[in-house]
């Protein structure tokens, strides 16, 4: 009998089946999971630097990670997958990357031996786009949803949004927020009350060059403020979406920001790690984000972060406290945000250490992996 019909067919005894076949193995068992997303682990973007550092953590636990890679295509070229592909053969677990959803309907349906564990950073669903769109999309994601057998969200939102789709059918889940504690400790309180003092407020912009990222209202909120005491740093992909690229470098040319305005493309390690250093406050004011890593990243580094109330950017900023959250799409909003830090630099020097201090509180990477692994296990 195939591992869904043990795991959760019958609802009366699914954590009890669970419960004692996971005492069944000594503390030291290792599995043998896949991991299945689309394109390359080393994608430069939030979502695969979570699924990278998780694999990276498994092995490091001395379990197998099969990483089974889908070619990226268009979404309709993805839904023809349900017509060609299967799942791999011996496995304990396997993992899948919701952001694949529209190629493994079809795949998940079929008898496997195994169960399937989705990882939600967040739907498509949610994102800004028109409301037909988004129905069709909400249709081939519950879809896939109700063919897996657990989740592991990386928020309380996307966990949220997900039950509101499944309405009330509940599968294990645990709620794993992001690894953000990559860059070592948060840099000193001295380091900041200095950086405080420079004149020119220091912008940056981290994420894929992407129409959700929201660049283009950072870039309208510029042309609305004084230039002379600003200067934005763009840190981000630039092969994603080429149109919107092509877009965005025509803007700052036609508006004259190319003076003070810099696209740097994808930078790791140390130079960006430079960037975070040298900058005053984090901007990405996406049109929605499933958690928002780069505002807790930029947090360590004593970064107030701007991001929007779409999606689950709150849950890591405090309006006013370490942060501003404004409406998508509301540049007027966010340029009376930057001017307020610009002048105002004792309000700046304040929310900078306090988003320090949140960054200090959340948990390490290591105790929200381990999480993550004990819930594996519980499936075996």
């Amino acid at each position: 009998m195939p591992t869904r019909g043990r795991h959760i067919g019958l609802k009366g005894l699914q954590v009890e089946s669970c419960r004692l076949s996971f005492h069944l193995y000594p503390e030291t068992f290792n599995m043998k999971l896949g991991f299945l997303i689309y394109g390359s682990l080393d994608t430069l973007s939030g979502g695969y630097m979570y699924d990278r550092m998780l694999v990276d953590y498994l092995r490091q636990q001395g379990d197998t990670v099969e990483i089974i890679s889908l070619p990226w295509r268009n979404y309709a070229s993805h839904l023809t997958d349900n017509f060609t592909f299967a799942l791999p053969h011996g496995l304990d677990i396997l993992i899948q990357d919701e952001l694949n959803h529209p190629s493994l309907i079809g795949a998940n349906r079929r008898p496997h031996p195994y169960p399937i564990v989705s990882l939600v950073h967040h739907l498509r669903c949610s994102e800004l786009r028109p409301k037909w769109q988004n129905d069709l999309y909400r249709v081939v994601e519950k879809k896939y949803l109700q063919s897996v057998d657990g989740f592991i969200f990386n928020s309380e939102t996307t966990r949220g949004v997900v039950r509101g789709l499944l309405a009330g059918n509940h599968l294990p889940e645990v709620v794993a927020f992001p690894p953000t504690d990559r860059f070592g400790e948060a840099i000193s309180e001295e380091e900041i009350i200095e950086r405080a003092k420079r004149k020119e407020l220091n912008i940056l912009f981290l994420g894929n060059v992407i129409e959700r990222k929201g660049l283009i209202t950072l870039l309208q909120a510029l042309t609305q403020l004084t230039t002379a005491n600003y200067r934005l740093n763009i840190v981000g992909g630039l092969t994603a979406e080429p149109e919107y690229v092509t877009s965005i470098q025509t803007y700052i040319a036609n508006n004259d920001l190319s003076s003070f305005v810099f696209l740097h493309g994808a930078l790791n390690n140390q130079p960006l790690v430079e960037q975070l250093e040298s900058a005053h406050v984090l901007v990405v004011p996406s049109s929605y984000e499933g958690f928002g890593i780069v505002y807790l990243e930029g947090m360590g580094f004593g970064l107030p972060a701007i991001g929007t109330t779409a999606g689950a950017a709150g849950e890591v900023i405090e309006e006013g406290v370490t942060g501003f959250l404004i409406q998508p799409g509301d540049a007027q909003g966010l340029a009376d945000r930057l001017k307020v830090l610009n002048e105002k630099r004792d309000l700046l020097l304040q929310m900078s250490l306090a988003a320090r201090s949140r960054y200090l509180r959340q948990p390490t990477w290591k105790e929200t992996a381990g999480r993550i692994r004990e819930f594996l296990r519980s499936f075996l």
